[in-house]
């Protein structure tokens, strides 16, 4: 039996495992050091700046922000409760426009015309105009009565990021290698099989990153329910605004939707980070 030797280290890697080390020590500094210039560049001109005393009272009271803040929060709620709907709605109507798309079944031919259809027109309106559309059309038609504002707008915000989601997730499921589809079917499965055991586990990782930001998109639009009237976080902050004529509610508004993106975005960073080292290191998306 041979023995087990220690691995050693020759000089010249240790040499190189010390390059390596100064170079990520300088680099960290460097940016270190050019982040707190940027800092004092940016704090040097907006001291420097005429209007700037003017602008931190209208902007950045203290006293107000104080004031505003339980208030905006309350009205957060009704944005995530929005949010959290609306991700369920997306999520099955665009996964259904996105598979009858691909689906090649004579039978289905005018569904994927409707499909199509829709996907293209609802891409080209803007999410406002289709608030408005949905939110002072549908109580017009009078057929549903007395329609709650919020519910107007997670339909609107449904029916918008559906079409996007669609045609994501229909991009990711045709970038499936065809093979994957062949050697599936030769193996017995059904296309339903097929599609929600091959295709559609392969589609979703290659997509992934790309839903996550559609995700944190609709995030920032579900403010956009204020335009109806709901009194959400947006809408609380404009009732502050229209109270005391001070802009610091905006900012508190700003805010509290930054702390509901920022861990979704480290995620998504994360994710699409991985999915890089995995395809770069020849592991399978």
């Amino acid at each position: 039996m041979s023995e087990n030797l220690p691995f050693e280290v020759s000089d010249i890697e240790r040499e190189r495992e010390d390059y390596r080390r100064k170079e990520t020590l300088r680099a960290r500094l460097t940016s270190v050091v050019s982040s707190l210039a940027f800092v004092a560049l940016v704090v040097v001109v907006l001291h420097l700046s005429p209007g700037w005393p003017r602008v931190k009272e209208s902007f950045f009271s203290p006293e107000y922000f104080v004031e505003a803040w339980p208030k905006v929060v309350d009205g957060l709620w009704l944005n995530i409760r929005v949010l959290g709907v609306a991700v369920v709605g997306v999520a099955i109507l665009g996964t259904t426009l996105a598979l009858v798309r691909m689906t090649t079944s004579a039978v289905m031919f005018p569904f994927r015309v409707v499909a199509r259809f829709y996907t293209t027109i609802m891409r080209g309106i803007p999410m406002l105009v289709v608030l408005y559309l949905v939110g002072f059309g549908i109580p017009g038609l009078g057929l549903f009565g007395r329609v709650d504002k919020a519910v107007l707008g997670t339909i609107a915000v449904v029916l918008s990021y559906s079409a996007y989601i669609a045609e994501v997730l229909r991009a990711g499921f045709e970038d499936v290698h065809p093979s994957q589809r062949a050697s599936a079917r030769s193996l017995g499965l059904t296309q339903t099989q097929t599609m929600r055991l091959v295709i559609i586990p392969q589609g979703l990782r290659k997509v992934a990153p790309a839903l996550m930001n559609d995700f944190v998109s609709m995030q920032k639009d579900v403010g956009l329910i204020s335009t109806l009237g709901a009194v959400d976080a947006v809408r609380a902050a404009q009732i502050a605004v229209a109270k005391t004529y001070n802009f610091t509610p905006y900012i508190v508004a700003s805010i509290v939707f930054i702390l509901l993106s920022v861990p979704f975005i480290i995620l998504n960073d994360w994710y699409s980070e991985r999915l890089r080292a995995r395809e770069q290191t020849g592991g399978m998306v």
